[in-house]
């Protein structure tokens, strides 16, 4: 058995695209996931499940979303060393000290052709930015809600991508492997 995260954006979000958690834990069981944990109510979850997990899986969850709830999120899955690799490789860790500025953004894929100079364009002279392979990092101490950076960086880097803050990074990780 292996340890996966999904991470799903855009639900619970104002009163749009509900997903009561255990809604979700159930689909993910109903597809095969065993051992499944959520956190908050923005879409984050845990799970076992064998070695033939394809990517493909996120699909699935979708589709079953899209079925049982009329909707259908961006899910993005991702094993637990994807997680690991995300914390090890945080160029900002004098930030983690106030985990709620600091970002990570899961990239569907690595950017083929990223637009860092518009991104850079985009950047309060507090804020700053790194893409390392999958994850885009982004410290905005003024918060992510006010910055034009964050909002135009899914665009500018051109692959689909869900945000966490660097709390909830970390408590993912740390209850994916209690998993394992």
């Amino acid at each position: 058995m292996k340890t996966y995260v999904a991470l799903l954006r855009g639900i619970n979000v104002g009163g749009k695209n509900a997903l009561p958690m255990k809604e979700l834990v159930a689909i993910l069981e109903s597809l095969g996931a065993r051992r499944v944990k959520t956190y908050i109510q923005s879409g984050n979850a845990v799970f076992a499940g064998n070695d033939k997990i394809t990517p493909r899986f996120s699909n699935q969850i979708k589709e079953t979303i899209r079925k049982r709830l009329g909707f259908e999120p961006f899910v993005l899955l991702l094993e637990l060393e994807d997680m690991e690799r995300a914390l090890q490789q945080n160029p900002f860790p004098e930030a983690e000290a106030d985990p709620q500025t600091l970002h990570a953004g899961f990239l569907a894929a690595a950017p083929k052709h990223p637009d860092l100079k518009a991104l850079e364009s985009f950047r309060k002279a507090s804020e700053r930015f790194r893409l390392v392979g999958r994850v885009f990092y982004l410290h905005a101490p003024e918060g992510v809600g006010r910055s034009k950076l964050a909002a135009n960086a899914e665009r500018l880097l051109g692959e689909p991508m869900t945000d966490r803050n660097w709390r909830t990074v970390r408590t993912i990780w740390k209850m994916a492997q209690e998993l394992t």
